[in-house]
């Protein structure tokens, strides 16, 4: 899915999002066409990770990275309250993610299963080298479940927060706008901009 917070449920610790049937944070699958993350070395994790945000916050951006254990461990210290992650989800293309206290406060209660997010105020995450979800029928799904697919994501940003799309009148799929709510319908509906955050000032 992130201030000073971060850092105290990440370090050292294995993460694991079966709700969504794969791995926070984990190395590409077996075979994938890219390196895996976990082969890495650090300075190679380091630069994947601080990629997925704008200059001006990837600077003093905290990095965690995958130990010789495969577990996450702190390489830079988070300056800015932001930190940032070599890859989010177990698919062949990585998907780094750069995440404020309060957005990472949302994905840590959606991996631990939790009712509802528990951050009481929005979440920014930057994935600046874009990402992946789920479609069936053409509705995004937060499960890879049967019939579903994977959808490659361009550029984006994303603010962690129920919105609700009645309110927002905003849609609750990819579209031509490039905004739009996904996991509509569950407490952790978010806003998605597609939009480079490199691009942004």
């Amino acid at each position: 899915m992130i201030p000073a917070v971060v850092l105290l449920l990440v370090v050292a610790v294995p993460f694991s999002l079966s709700y969504l049937s794969t791995d926070a944070y984990a190395s590409p699958s077996k075979g994938a066409s890219v390196k895996e993350v976990k082969a890495m070395s650090e300075k190679e994790q380091t630069a994947l990770a601080l990629s997925a945000a704008p200059k001006h916050i990837a600077n003093e951006a905290g990095v965690m990275v995958f130990g010789a254990d495969g577990k996450l461990i702190e390489a830079k210290k988070s300056e800015n309250g932001f930190t940032c992650i070599p890859t989010v989800m177990n698919l062949p293309d990585p998907d780094p993610i750069c995440m404020d206290g309060a957005a990472h406060q949302w994905m840590t209660d959606l991996m631990n299963h939790a009712t509802k997010p528990s951050n009481t105020l929005p979440g920014i995450a930057y994935m600046a080298f874009g990402g992946s979800h789920f479609e069936k029928n053409n509705k995004v799904v937060m499960q890879q479940e049967v019939g579903a697919k994977v959808v490659k994501e361009p550029p984006h940003w994303m603010v962690m927060w129920p919105f609700d799309p009645a309110a927002t009148k905003l849609p609750t799929a990819p579209n031509p706008s490039g905004a739009y709510i996904m996991f509509d319908g569950s407490p952790y509906a978010h806003l998605m901009v597609y939009q480079d955050p490199k691009k942004m000032k």
